[in-house]
């Protein structure tokens, strides 16, 4: 399963059975950012359905390799994702995974309004088939 943490939402993305590629699911949505129950029960219930072995999570390095603020929440929501799965959570490089996700959606159409819709679950699609394409 890949995971695109955010401060409003979380994108999840998993794999076919031979972890050959990555498709999207869902985009988990909350009220405060740091109100994370509802969030890591869905993720389970997620887990649990689709049978997941192992976690992806986007780590959100800044341009330069520097990591910031929101790498130290990334960090702390890995922690709580190992406590409540008991599953190994690997981080991931993220920088240009959201650029990415739009460009797609500009190319196939999707207007500029519509693509903050889907912009997480398709950059959690990215974090996973990168970290498939790695382990290849």
């Amino acid at each position: 399963m890949g995971l695109d943490f955010g401060s409003k939402t979380v994108g999840v993305a998993v794999s076919d059975p031979l972890k050959i590629t990555a498709q999207g699911v869902e985009i988990i949505r909350r009220k405060s950012p740091n109100k994370l129950r509802q969030t890591l029960a869905r993720i389970e219930e997620l887990v649990q359905e689709y049978e997941v072995e192992e976690v992806v999570l986007g780590y959100p390095k800044n341009m330069n390799g520097t990591e910031g603020e929101r790498c130290e929440r990334t960090k702390e929501f890995q922690e709580m994702l190992e406590r409540r799965l008991n599953l190994p959570v690997a981080l991931w490089d993220e920088r240009l995974t959201t650029v990415a996700a739009d460009r797609v959606m500009m190319e196939v159409g999707i207007r500029r309004e519509n693509r903050k819709e889907y912009v997480d679950e398709i950059a959690a699609v990215f974090i996973l088939q990168g970290y498939l394409d790695a382990k290849q």
